[in-house]
């Protein structure tokens, strides 16, 4: 473990529970992004502020020439009423840190300091993304993209603290490793009418459950089996009382995949099965797809590194290959733009109470493991930095 981050273990503690009392919804970061600045700027480091929204970024400049490494943390918090007892809990009401962003920032900053204290034998420049809006698409990483937050980037690499893993343990993978992420909202109309007389109506709500039905078939028997792919109905809202037939139903769901060619697929079955299934009852359907983040991929020669890097960063820790995840991650964007890696480090540990997923009110994680997250991040850097490939 690198010694300057056991030192300063402390006070990143500190900085996460600070955050964590004091967390921000997506797109609403002010207050956690100027704690952040300031943070930077105190170390010594360049920053600018206010990039797509409260994202911001971080320059370490080495006083020797070299390549150019960005490291990324998000933000922001959940719409999540806490019922963690900690004595950090959240001080704001309906909003928690439910997904480790806190720890994520805490530890970001922790690397900023080390690499500021160490610029005279730097080799090249570390960029800080501490990035808004994670949480909802469209996020915040295009917006940092677009102000130039990867120009010049040689490799970028981010690290997601991982409750399901137990402490002790980091793990990543070469390819497709987290899901991209789309979501849809079917609005099915017919014609209303008296519970009564159903014969002089179009039930739209006959119609959404017959669709319901049929969108459970999109994947198994539409989709390439050895293709993974989720496609979950999340509501079905239609009407107002129990004499009264429907006019207007809406579905709604999310699409989870790993190629952009089973994604176009199931888009367009939903989007086909809709109207015919609509139509064969006498009903209409509108559908609106949103097409969310891409599929996270990770570079072979990046993850390669990982596996190099972590055992001699981390000493007496597992490193697993990981295993690819349903949940989204728009640091795939940065990816899609350079080479680079992102790292799951084990937050679980039983022993201690931290057994409940990421989005649940009672989530909370080892707090040791912003140490490993942090040296992680720092061994990736330096050995991008000296070494290249």
């Amino acid at each position: 473990m690198n010694e300057t981050v056991e030192r300063g273990f402390a006070e990143m503690v500190e900085w996460r529970r600070y955050l964590h009392r004091n967390p921000e919804l997506s797109y609403g970061e002010k207050e956690t992004a100027a704690f952040v600045a300031d943070k930077l700027e105190s170390f010594g480091i360049e920053v600018r502020r206010n990039i797509g929204g409260h994202g911001l970024i971080g320059t370490v400049r080495g006083s020797l020439p070299g390549r150019t490494i960005a490291l990324r943390a998000d933000m922001d918090a959940l719409p999540i009423w806490e019922e963690s007892r900690a004595e950090y809990v959240s001080q704001r009401d309906g909003i928690m840190h439910a997904c480790g962003h806190d720890g994520h920032t805490a530890a970001l900053l922790a690397v900023a300091r080390y690499f500021a204290e160490h610029r005279p034998t730097l080799r090249g420049e570390v960029r800080l993304l501490f990035q808004a809006s994670e949480e909802v698409c469209p996020g915040g990483a295009r917006p940092l993209i677009e102000h130039g937050a990867l120009e010049g980037v040689d490799a970028v690499y981010g690290v997601h603290l991982w409750t399901p893993l137990p402490i002790g343990t980091v793990a990543s993978t070469a390819g497709p490793m987290m899901a991209s992420t789309d979501e849809f909202f079917i609005d099915i109309t017919g014609r209303g009418g008296h519970g009564g007389m159903p014969h002089e109506t179009v039930d739209s709500i006959v119609a959404a459950s017959a669709l319901v039905m049929q969108l459970q078939t999109v994947v198994s028997r539409s989709v390439d089996p050895l293709r993974p792919a989720v496609l979950s109905i999340g509501t079905i809202n239609g009407g107002f009382a129990q004499n009264v037939v429907a006019e207007k139903t809406r579905i709604t769901g999310t699409v989870r995949t790993f190629d952009e060619g089973t994604r176009a697929l199931i888009r367009r079955r939903i989007e086909e099965m809709s109207r015919q299934i609509a139509e064969a009852y006498g009903a209409s359907a509108e559908v609106d797809y949103l097409v969310g983040y891409p599929a996270l991929v990770n570079h072979a020669s990046e993850a390669e590194r990982f596996f190099r890097v972590a055992p001699a960063a981390l000493p007496g820790f597992a490193v697993e290959k990981a295993v690819p995840l349903m949940p989204a991650e728009d640091f795939a964007y940065y990816l899609e733009e350079r080479p680079g890696c992102f790292m799951l480090v084990g937050a679980g540990n039983s022993k201690k109470g931290f057994v409940y997923p990421h989005h649940h009110p009672k989530f909370d994680f080892d707090e040791s493991a912003m140490k490993a997250s942090a040296a992680l991040l720092i061994a990736m850097a330096e050995s991008a930095l000296e070494n290249g490939v």
